[in-house]
């Protein structure tokens, strides 16, 4: 009898102490280390700018050169058209312009060499008949004559030499190799060449098929650094800046991952999705990475040397739009509900900047019902928790290692 009753209140006075103790609950040891915060995001691989070629003129597809994934440089040719009216319009302004220099220059010069001659012997015509009037030879209506047939060979010898000038690159040759240049240039446009250097992404076009004036034939994707478009939440736009690193993984290479640049931000917001769209200039070393691809990106937003870290699941009160959080600290077996001040911010941890120190102990708050969280000055135990595996991240989460 006496040793039950050693036993039993040996087991109250084990239930005593323990009652006394408080509860046994989750929870975590504040620690500092290394701590780097990531914004993760899947997008695409997007071309910089592309170049849609079109027709110009209307006409049948005579030939196609290229195809998806052909490299291009500029003036390479990539289609042509046939364009019969505007071939019978060049050779049109081609003979106008040789009839002009072969037949009628020529004419028009030998116009030239006859009113010159025949100004000449008017004039020496005039210069006789002059001196015979003033010998009295010949009446003075004679010289008036003569005077006058000066004049008019005069004006036929200037409207023949302006004549053979227009001809002998003057107007009407300038004007006659101008209808040759437009003639040719617009044939030229039967012949579709690429302005850009780049990748052929996509073709609207085969031969036979009829064109006109505005059709996209082809798209070209212009040689430029590559760049990855992800839609980020909005959320996450205060931890952005143009430069941030980024490492990315294409769901076709997941073995091969590759740096990118944050280069641009987008200046408003997605109201439909509620995202802002980034643009990562990826590391021309990465050859390997095409058009379209599925990328997963995470874009290093913050890093610490040394930091507190504190799981989010042990802040209370925290909003994404606060650095002000609460935490269940426990000291000498009680609690104690203490405000913090948050740093970098994640979805697995949090930095605390001040309200704890190294060794404190959290209570893992978010493990327990709200009905069931101790009451400041609360007797508790804290069991150790592992910290949130922050070896994969999540979109927006802050892996933090300790060394």
């Amino acid at each position: 009898m006496l040793a039950a009753a050693v036993v039993v209140a040996a087991l109250v006075l084990v239930w005593g102490v323990a009652r006394w103790r408080g509860p046994v609950l989750p929870g975590y040891e504040v620690v500092a280390g290394p701590l780097v915060q990531n914004v993760v995001a899947t997008g695409r691989v997007a071309a910089l700018s592309r170049v849609q070629v079109g027709a110009e003129i209307a006409g049948l597809v005579l030939e196609r050169r290229v195809m998806e994934g052909d490299r291009v440089a500029p003036g390479d040719v990539l289609v042509t058209l046939r364009a019969r009216d505007l071939e019978a319009r060049r050779d049109e302004a081609r003979a106008a312009l040789a009839a002009l220099r072969e037949a009628e220059r020529p004419d028009a010069e030998a116009r030239l060499r006859q009113a010159s001659a025949e100004l000449v012997q008017a004039e020496r015509e005039l210069v006789r008949r002059r001196a015979l009037g003033e010998r009295q030879l010949v009446a003075r209506e004679s010289v008036e004559q003569a005077a006058q047939a000066v004049v008019a060979a005069r004006a036929a010898a200037d409207q023949a030499r302006v004549a053979a000038a227009s001809l002998n690159g003057g107007a009407r040759e300038a004007q006659a190799r101008e209808r040759l240049a437009a003639a040719e240039a617009d044939l030229a446009r039967a012949v579709i060449r690429s302005t850009v250097a780049g990748t052929v992404l996509v073709r609207n076009v085969e031969p036979g098929d009829t064109v006109n004036p505005g059709d996209v034939l082809l798209e070209v994707a212009r040689d430029a650094p590559g760049e990855v478009l992800l839609p980020l939440d909005e959320k996450n736009l205060a931890r952005l800046a143009l430069g941030q690193s980024a490492t990315c993984i294409a769901d076709a290479f997941p073995d091969r991952p590759f740096s990118a640049t944050v280069y641009h931000v987008a200046p408003g917001i997605d109201p439909a999705r509620g995202t802002v769209d980034v643009r990562l200039r990826i590391d021309p070393g990465a050859d390997f990475v095409r058009q379209d691809m599925t990328v997963t990106a995470t874009i290093l937003t913050g890093s610490r040397d040394s930091a507190l870290a504190v799981p989010n699941d042990a802040l209370l009160e925290a909003s994404d739009g606060s650095d002000r959080a609460t935490v269940l600290r426990v000291r000498d077996g009680r609690v104690e509900r203490t405000p913090v001040r948050l740093g970098l911010r994640g979805l697995a941890v949090s930095e605390v900047l001040d309200g704890v120190e190294e060794g404190d102990r959290v209570v893992a708050a978010g493990a327990l019902e709200p009905s069931g969280l101790p009451g400041d000055g609360s007797r508790v135990r804290v069991e150790g928790q592992p910290l949130p595996d922050a070896g994969h991240a999540t979109r927006g989460e802050l892996p933090v290692r300790f060394d």
